[in-house]
């Protein structure tokens, strides 16, 4: 139910048709500034592998930005559009299930969007995609964990978001801004100064990103120095493990900052903004 409501909640302002077209032109056009940008810099190289490792993290990054703040969002949304929040913490429900739900039409969404790009990028920019040559059981099983990792980091954001009444809009788009630039989403780790790496390399979306690239162009991905020495299975162990931290420390956090929140009465105060 709560899947079915995020889903109406996101799709409710225009009818169908348009609805579709926004899905299909905001993603492009987030793609397409990348694209020209590269295109600038290095004179429409569009051939090199490195267009393709950067084209296919930025396209995948949507699943960061969108599915990690989209479980947070739904605190804003309640709290401070709707003002719901108190009703639904009165009702029988579990509020981390309830935004786990709110998440999924921001997973099915993404979903539609990351496969135009890749369409669109396999048709016009020549990226190297076989689908012969996908390693699918690599590629459903590293995209399963991550989704459910990225829900796991956004009941984390959840939680910092229930605990701050004020200026906690821009929290979720904030964490999203900076794990695309320590993440190697565009570029490889080794770009970063050696005092930065540290973060990249604690950072399961790292490794998440890293076994997309290498599941759908395995040739490619493997040519950058970052991972190469570790094998698919080893980042696939490593990619777990960081997952089930997070998300113990994901449900610890919401814990405490539920608790806190409940306490000081931040379950209805709205910034009224």
């Amino acid at each position: 139910m709560a899947a079915w409501l995020g889903w109406k909640i996101e799709s409710n302002w225009t009818d169908p048709f348009l609805f579709t077209i926004y899905s299909i032109v905001k993603p492009l056009a987030a793609a397409m500034i990348l694209v020209v940008m590269y295109g600038v810099i290095t004179n429409n190289q569009f051939g090199s592998p490195v267009f393709a490792y950067l084209f296919i993290g930025n396209a995948f990054y949507q699943y960061v930005a969108n599915v990690m703040v989209g479980v947070s969002w739904a605190i804003v949304d309640d709290r401070e559009h709707y003002c719901t929040l108190k009703y639904l913490y009165v009702s029988p429900i579990s509020i981390p299930y309830y935004l786990m739900g709110r998440g999924v039409a921001r997973v099915l969404i993404t979903t539609f969007s990351v496969f135009i790009i890749m369409v669109v990028g396999v048709a016009f920019l020549h990226i190297p995609f076989n689908p012969a040559q996908i390693n699918w059981p690599l590629f459903v099983l590293s995209l399963v964990i991550g989704i459910i990792m990225l829900a796991m980091l956004g009941l984390l954001l959840a939680g910092v978001t229930l605990r701050m009444a004020q200026y906690s809009f821009n929290i979720g788009d904030s964490v999203a801004g900076a794990l695309y630039l320590f993440s190697g989403a565009i570029f490889p780790l080794e770009v970063l100064p050696a005092f930065l790496r540290p973060l990249g390399y604690i950072m399961p979306i790292s490794y998440w990103l890293e076994l997309i690239r290498r599941s759908l162009v395995g040739g490619v991905a493997e040519s950058f120095p970052t991972f190469a020495a570790i094998s698919d299975v080893n980042l696939l162990l490593i990619l777990a493990a960081l997952s089930v931290l997070f998300g113990v420390v994901s449900v610890w956090a919401w814990k405490k900052f539920d608790w806190e929140a409940r306490e000081r009465g931040l379950l209805d105060q709205t910034n009224n903004y």
